[in-house]
Order: C-alpha cells, then structure tokens, then sequence
C-alpha cells in the first residue's frame, strides 16, 4: 500500500514518514484554534468555520500527498483570514458575500494551476513587491494580535495607544507571549501550539476559560450560500485579485522553500509534478470557501516535517489523518478559541515570521525600496491587503519610469497598475 510513495527511492522509510508527519502536524495545527477564531468576527458559526478549515487542510493535503507525492501540507493560510473579516467590516457586506470573492478566486486559481499562466504572473512581479506584500501582511495580522488582546487600543488622539498591561485578559495575552518566545527561540516542536495550551491551562486556573466538555461527535460541515451576484454588485475585484494574488506567492513561495530544503529542485530550476503541486491549494482554496473559510496556502511548518526526515507525501497523509481525528475535539478548541489571550501571541509571532523577506529587498536601490515600503506602511495602516497590493503595483512602474528603467517592468505590471488606478477612482474602499 506504500508502492505508490516510493519511499526507498526517497532514501526514506514508513517510520521516519510518520514521525515528520506528526511533527509537521503539531507545528501547524495552531490553524484549527486560529483560524474559526478569527472569522468568528465575520459572523460565521464557530463550529462550521472550523469544520471547513479541517476540510480545506484535508482535502489541499492529501491532494499534495497523492498527486505530486511531496511532504508539503495544506491549511486555511494566516493573513487572508484576518483580511477576510476586515472586508467585511469595512465593505459592509456579508460574510457570504466575501466567500463568493474566495470561491472566484480559488476558480481562477485553479486556472492558471492548469496552466503556465501562474508561473508567468509569479515571474513578471518583482521581488520587491513580493517580499513587500508577505511583510505587509506580516505585520497585518501581528497588528491584530495585539488589538484582539487589546495590548494596543484605540486612541483619539494618535489613533492607537498602549492598553491597560494589567487587566487579566491583556496580562494573560503577555504571559501566554512570553511562553510561546521562551518555546520558539529553544526550537520546540509544535512551540505555537504548545504556547497556547499552557496559556489555556492558566486561563483555566484563573478563572478565564470555562470548558463544557473535550470531546464530542464532530459538528456536521455545511455548505454555505456563497453570493456571487454581491461581488459584482458591490464590484469586489480588488478582492478577489487579493485572495489571488497572495495565495500565488505564498504557495509557490513555500512550496519550493521546503522542495530545496528536501533535494527535489532540479538543477534547471524546475520541480518535478509541479502542476499536480500548485493544484492542490487552488483546490483546497475553492472547496474550502464552499463550506466557510478563507483561503488556503502551503505551510512553511512543512519544513519542519522535513528536517525531521519526510520526503513523500505519506508524511503529509499522516498530517491530514491527524487534522481528521481533531474534529472529536471540538467543545476543547471551542472554547479556547474564543478568548483571544490564547490566539493572539501566535498571531503576533507568525507576523514576525513573515518579516523575513525584507532582509532579501534592495534598500540601497529606491525604485525597489519605496513600492516595498509603501505596501509594507499601508496594510495595518488601512487594515487592507488589497489597498497595500494596490499602491504597490503603482508606485513601482512609477518610480521605475523616472528612474529611466520602464523597459524592465513586465508589461503585466503595467496592466494591473492601471486596474488597481482606475479602481481607486471609481471604486474607492473596494
């Protein structure tokens, strides 16, 4: 039953499979707690958003394990899921509203995954906006950890101030932060999740966290009535380019990280079963918007299964048997999730994560600098990832053209700075 994995021509075997699975898993299954925690705020029913993150992760997984046989798991992506709330909010739309931009755009993902366009689209952006928009987003969803927590509050007067450090809420949110460092900087396996199990331990014992129960039949997935006829109406394209957008560079980023990182890029640059790769997200993405979550994304967690010794996709069939077994816990990741003391030190560090890229942007260069800085300035400024992406993609042909180099800008950049202008005037806040 293991032929098809070609585990001895991977130099690796059905234990040390297992063992990078279950180490991929626990690295990653911060997701299920976070994630139906943070759309919760959209107005969606905790137990079907976390139901539909299962599936999302299940389904994107083990796509990736049986179809392109690599150790690479899939899961509802951080950022897209705190940019889908704030698009409900500020639209003034309803979350089924946003699904239809999610549903479109997983269609469209799945397009060019057929395709040589997503490779195309991924070669003609600069780096500089790549690592702009994963920092922005970085930076995004920290800022939200901390007003979740309301270690930072709104202020009248500078927009935002430091909040009261000593109310139990905000103080356990420090202390579960403090942990989840100590957990992090030692390299713990599963450090996220271990950090928000202790927090959950002391908001126990101190009164914060009331548990009904651990285990129960798993809730009953549902699917949602997505409104397509409101992302014309209300002329969400931006949104959808978004979703899109984001969910390219994240996966491909990702996906050939952990492929170098495990000896499967070819000396030309290619990755062998990249199609079948790139279409297990593009997947996930759409039926996961079916039955109410945000778009999915490789997991750069999947390096960790990796190190630990995965080279096929049996590692990633164990990663999604294990999300399998989580939907018994429910009532426990429930109640967890639901006070943001235990979820935001994870938001805060993932953002820090994702900072990664701006050490790799030509600071010393400003036609690359200032389309990087500018997204990076206005995605928590603004609470939109659509609006960072959009003043990125016109600021850098601007600043190109003045500093003598329009011919190196892909003439698709010139296409989308055009779009994202237009959208400004005639569609401001969408």
């Amino acid at each position: 039953m293991f032929k098809r994995f070609k585990l001895a021509e991977n130099q690796t075997n059905v234990k040390t499979e297992v063992l990078a699975g279950v180490t991929t898993f626990l690295t990653m299954v911060y997701i299920i707690v976070v994630n139906p925690g943070i759309l919760q705020a959209a107005g969606l029913p905790f137990e079907q958003v976390f139901m539909a993150t299962v599936i999302a992760a299940v389904i994107g997984t083990l796509t990736m394990a049986l179809a392109a046989n690599y150790p690479i798991a899939i899961a509802p992506g951080m950022g897209m899921n705190a940019y889908f709330v704030t698009e409900v909010a500020q639209q003034g739309v309803t979350y089924s509203v946003i699904l239809g931009t999610v549903f479109l755009a997983g269609i469209l993902f799945i397009i060019l995954s057929l395709t040589s366009l997503r490779e195309k689209l991924i070669t003609a952006i600069p780096p500089s906006l790549k690592y702009g928009i994963t920092s922005g987003i970085g930076l995004f969803i920290a800022f939200l950890g901390l007003r979740m927590s309301h270690i930072i509050v709104a202020s009248d007067v500078n927009l935002v101030a430091l909040g009261d450090l000593s109310a139990p809420g905000t103080l356990l949110t420090i202390v579960g932060l403090l942990i989840t460092l100590a957990l992090v900087t030692r390299k713990v396996t599963g450090a996220l999740f271990i950090g928000m199990m202790i927090t959950a331990i002391i908001a126990y014992f101190t009164g914060q966290l009331n548990l009904e129960g651990f285990a129960s039949a798993p809730p009953a997935p549902v699917f949602w009535d997505i409104d397509l006829g409101g992302v014309v109406s209300h002329s969400l394209y931006t949104v959808i380019f978004a979703f899109l957008l984001v969910t390219i560079f994240d996966t491909t980023g990702t996906m050939v990280g952990v492929a170098e990182q495990a000896g499967f890029i070819r000396e030309d640059g290619s990755l062998p079963r990249a199609r079948a790769a790139l279409m297990s997200d593009a997947a996930a993405t759409t039926i996961g918007s079916m039955f109410g979550t945000s778009p999915s994304s490789a997991y750069i967690e999947s390096s960790t299964g990796v190190a630990a010794g995965g080279r096929t996709g049996l590692t990633t069939v164990v990663v999604a048997l294990l999300f399998i077994v989580s939907i018994f816990f429910s009532p426990f990741i429930a109640a967890i999730s639901s006070l943001p003391a235990i979820t935001a030190p994870a938001l805060i560090i993932v953002g820090c994560f994702m900072m990664g890229g701006l050490a790799k942007v030509n600071w010393s260069s400003f036609d690359d600098a200032f389309p990087a800085f500018i997204i990076i300035l206005s995605m928590p400024l603004t609470s939109s990832i659509a609006t960072g992406i959009s003043l990125g993609f016109i600021t850098y042909p601007f600043v190109k053209i003045f500093r003598g180099k329009a011919k190196e800008v892909h003439w698709l950049i010139y296409v989308f700075a055009l779009i994202f202008i237009l959208q400004l005037i005639f569609f401001p806040g969408h």
